[in-house]
């Protein structure tokens, strides 16, 4: 399996990216396809040799606030567009990068194409929780949509999810400002019946304070909503860890406190570091793309990469195109 790995994309590139490839061969035979410029990339991998790692020389940069819909034609020797390109042609089976998301999303419409059926791409999270965790769709690809958008935002998701837990025909959820089916804006009262009609595994709204306690397994929203969301559920985690910290270390007594409960602050935090899950797919699109945080470290790099692997294994996109052609169908 080959995966392209945008080695310019993200805060901290090519040197987080690099080391997060690194991490990944250990444990994996993926050949790795670092996409970048070719001396910047050689500079950090130094002395380290794998014929698990190879470089794509990409001479151009996107920065995180570059218009998306331009990059194909004005920086078409960029890493977002290199890296997609080797997927279009088949000589990578994945793409993964920390880089301008609007660009990722606009450029793998371009050269990937949707999937047959499918309005539009969306982003899926994961969110652990006690019973394993959720995904939560979308995070940030369509900050507008419309009720059928949702409808299919819930319709991948749940595609994805079974694939992901292997867990099929999972239960699904709307986020909404209550559990009444008349509560919420215009789009939202839409949303509510069509999944209704259209799905027999939903369970109705779910408000935001019984997101980690539903038993909904995919949480439905607007891209809007769910990039808010998500990037609170991400950085508390932090916020808490450093309150903790400080509190912790104001006396010997609580210093003896902090050393008793490390172990399980511990595992909290890596519970809900969103590093540990990695990137997130883009759903609908014809190829697979991860995409990641721009302040992701090794880990997240590695994780992401991960996801891409498993994706390919799975099939992914083979499976939700038979799943969409039997959707049409049905509807037609």
């Amino acid at each position: 399996m080959i995966i392209a790995v945008d080695a310019m994309g993200g805060d901290f590139a090519p040197g987080i990216v690099v080391q997060g490839a690194k991490q990944v061969i250990e444990s994996s035979s993926v050949h790795i396809v670092l996409v970048g410029d070719e001396i910047a990339i050689q500079t950090h991998l130094g002395s380290f040799e794998s014929n698990q790692v190879s470089i794509h020389h990409a001479s151009e940069l996107v920065s995180m606030d570059e218009p998306g819909s331009r990059i194909v034609k004005s920086k078409p020797n960029s890493s977002i567009v290199q890296g997609l390109r080797l997927v279009k042609d088949g000589k990578a089976d994945a793409f993964v990068s920390a880089g301008n998301t609007g660009a990722v999303l606009a450029t793998s419409l371009l050269l990937l194409g949707r999937i047959p059926g499918v309005r539009r791409p969306a982003l899926a999270a994961f969110i652990p929780s006690d019973s394993g965790g959720k995904i939560i769709c979308d995070v940030g690809a369509n900050p507008d949509a419309k009720a059928n958008h949702l409808l299919q935002f819930a319709q991948m998701a749940s595609h994805y999810y079974s694939h992901a837990e292997g867990k099929p025909n999972p239960k699904v959820g709307l986020v909404n400002i209550g559990e009444e089916p008349n509560k919420g804006s215009e789009l939202y009262l839409e949303t509510y019946e069509l999944l209704s009609n259209q799905l027999p595994q939903f369970i109705g709204n779910v408000e935001g304070r019984d997101i980690m306690s539903t038993n909904a397994d995919v949480l439905v929203c607007d891209g809007f909503v769910g990039n808010t969301l998500i990037k609170f559920a991400e950085n508390w985690i932090v916020h808490l860890g450093k309150e903790l910290k400080q509190g912790l270390n104001k006396n010997w007594f609580s210093r003896l406190g902090g050393f008793l409960v490390k172990p399980t602050l511990k595992a909290l935090y890596k519970k809900f570091d969103y590093e540990e899950h990695g990137g997130v797919p883009l759903l609908g699109v014809n190829g697979v793309a991860i995409i990641t945080h721009g302040s992701s470290g090794p880990k997240s790099i590695m994780n992401s990469i991960f996801a891409a692997e498993r994706c390919v294994q799975s099939h992914l996109i083979t499976h939700t195109k038979e799943s969409f052609e039997t959707l049409v169908r049905d509807s037609a």
